[in-house]
């Protein structure tokens, strides 16, 4: 038997602009939204983890150090992925910093940030990874995003910051700095307290290439993952990496954050909502499922497996795959690209 391609594989183009259409509207990331329960059993390598489905408060011992609402800026939401609970950040027209949640672990020398959080141990190593998702009107790129830190000084001195902030246009960025100098032959912190811009230096700031702030990709759960590594002492192997959606786009690996220091080691992780211009209109944006590790994390978990698709929250894993395929199927069939010839040979 054969096939005969007649007159309508005219009509293929339209079809395979069907299909890409459809498997955009299907692309999923497959992740629990109850991925925190028993996740001290389950990933023995995670630090952290909260998918805000707890209830808990904020600020407490094994969660947060300090959480800034912004007088009901940034609160808990049902928008979260696939409805469950997150947290939402909303911005007034110029408004600049709408909230942040300040996480701290391992060993620290600010007794106000140690929440019980494997506080015997030094982190020289982690990947923390957040969905992020921004309202489908959404317009602009907020320069603040997150950062991770070695807080070496009771007066909040950092001896770095692994910053990712703001790309070259609606992209992503890293921005790494360093607060360690050396005098007298020994590498010191000089910095002075928090963000002392007096001091601290840059190390290279690179862009990212997904534009996860554009209007073509507003409205969908972006899957961000970090990788900061303080580098060895004498050696520039430091590390400032980011994927987005588990695809590797930015990578500084030849960093020298601290030199030889090695009183403390990496110890908070901020989430934060700052734009340095202020917003150009009302909007707000989502956070969800927040994990920090000594391992890649990735954008995938165990347990009650949901899917965030790209415009809503609907769909359940291989169900997007299989309502794809049947569209392709139905819509070939339907425009007679295939006939069966009755002959045979």
């Amino acid at each position: 038997m054969y096939f005969n391609y007649i007159t309508s594989i005219k009509k293929l183009p339209a079809l395979i602009f069907l299909l890409i259409f459809i498997n955009s509207a299907y692309s999923q990331i497959n992740v629990a939204s109850n991925e925190c329960d028993n996740w001290q059993t389950n990933h023995p390598e995670w630090i952290f983890c909260d998918d805000f489905e707890s209830g808990q408060a904020l600020v407490k011992d094994g969660r947060y150090f300090e959480a800034d609402t912004s007088a009901g800026k940034f609160e808990f939401t049902n928008d979260g992925i696939n409805g469950s609970s997150g947290m939402r950040a909303i911005w007034q027209t110029g408004d600049v910093g709408v909230g942040n949640l300040k996480l701290g672990f391992g060993r620290t020398p600010v007794a106000y940030m140690d929440k019980g959080i494997r506080s015997s141990e030094d982190f020289r190593e982690v990947y923390y990874r957040m969905f992020l998702k921004m309202e489908n009107a959404w317009q602009g790129n907020p320069e603040k995003l997150s950062r991770a830190t070695v807080f070496a000084k009771s007066n909040w001195g950092q001896a770095m910051a692994a910053n990712t902030w703001q790309g070259s246009n609606n992209e992503l960025g890293i921005d790494p700095t360093s607060c360690v100098k050396t005098q007298s032959s020994n590498d010191v912190v000089t910095c002075e307290g928090y963000n002392d811009f007096s001091e601290r230096y840059f190390l290279g700031y690179k862009s990212g290439t997904t534009p996860i702030f554009d209007t073509n990709l507003v409205g969908q759960w972006q899957c961000i993952e970090v990788h900061v590594k303080l580098n060895d002492a004498g050696a520039s192997n430091g590390a400032h990496e980011v994927w987005v959606n588990d695809s590797l786009e930015i990578s500084s690996t030849n960093l020298d954050f601290v030199k030889s220091y090695n009183d403390y080691a990496i110890n908070a992780i901020f989430f934060e909502n700052y734009w340095n211009a202020g917003s150009p209109k009302i909007q707000e944006r989502y956070f969800d499922n927040i994990v920090v590790s000594t391992e890649k994390i990735g954008c995938t978990s165990t347990g009650s497996i949901t899917n965030s698709s790209s415009n809503d929250d609907s769909g359940t894993g291989s169900i997007g795959f299989y309502t794809l395929s049947f569209f392709f199927v139905f819509f070939a069939r339907k425009i007679n690209i295939f006939i069966h010839s009755s002959k045979s040979i």
